[in-house]
């Protein structure tokens, strides 16, 4: 890693698990690998990863936020003083842990954006959930202490149809580990019935360097197309058990919520 590069970039590779237990018990884990992204520092990563054109393997800001291409690190920051958890003449610290684009191709069932304040306390994690009819939400996670640890659980209600085989209704559960050599999101889903789904995306993070970059390419060339065709063949699979399917279903979407 060069004397440039911000110090908590990296790259994490490790793996998915997604875990169903009703009415017909259902799992999957598969390997994988994501960025730890520093969005106030996009620029000094150049020229390791390439920033908002075109590469193997690249970065847009136009995959997230606003979708319109402009500065996340605005975004975000305009997003958490509306919602009055910065001050007007305050920046966060923001991490924004996701799927890069592999050959020009990127989709995102869910993003992260950890945000901490200058004494690099996490404040806020906003969690960005895409569903595959072009469709997002996000949930802004904070709690009463107005500091999130390791092992805290925070709690918000679904708004968004994600699978045609649950409803829009319920709770999720979400708790990290934000250490910085190691990245862990939980998500367990209670549809108000007791908990129906588990999943968790966790690995090691190493620097990104051009080498650890080449490293997961050369491991994950296919991983964009990959994650669009495993979320279809496990809805095959969950019709061929005759899992209750219910289509496509409204959201009750905001564009954001906050726990």
């Amino acid at each position: 890693m060069s004397a440039r590069t911000p110090r908590r970039a990296a790259v994490i590779v490790g793996e998915v698990t997604h875990s169903r237990v009703r009415p017909s018990a259902h799992e999957f884990r598969y390997p994988l690998f994501c960025l730890r992204l520093p969005l106030a520092e996009l620029a000094q990563l150049e020229p390791t990863l390439a920033i908002n054109r075109a590469a193997l393997l690249s970065f847009q800001e136009r995959d997230h936020g606003a979708r319109d291409g402009e500065s996340l690190q605005q975004w975000i920051d305009q997003l958490l003083r509306e919602h009055q958890l910065l001050r007007q003449d305050e920046s966060a610290n923001v991490e924004l842990v996701s799927f890069p684009r592999v050959f020009g191709f990127v989709f995102n069932p869910v993003s992260f954006w950890v945000c901490r304040n200058q004494s690099d306390r996490v404040f806020a994690v906003l969690t960005e959930v895409n569903n595959t009819f072009g469709e997002s939400h996000r949930y802004l996670l904070t709690n009463e202490r107005g500091e999130i640890k390791t092992g805290d659980t925070l709690v918000a209600d679904k708004l968004l149809h994600v699978s045609p085989f649950n409803e829009v209704r319920g709770q999720y559960s979400f708790r990290f580990n934000f250490a910085p050599d190691r990245w862990l999101a939980r998500i367990d889903y209670d549809d108000g019935e007791g908990r129906l789904l588990h999943t968790h995306i966790g690995g090691e993070a190493k620097p990104l360097t051009r080498s650890a970059l080449r490293s997961a390419l050369w491991r994950f060339p296919l991983q964009s197309f990959a994650v669009v065709a495993r979320i279809h063949w496990h809805a095959l699979r969950l019709w061929i058990k005759r899992v209750p399917f219910h289509g496509k279903l409204v959201s009750k979407m905001t564009g954001v919520s906050r726990s």
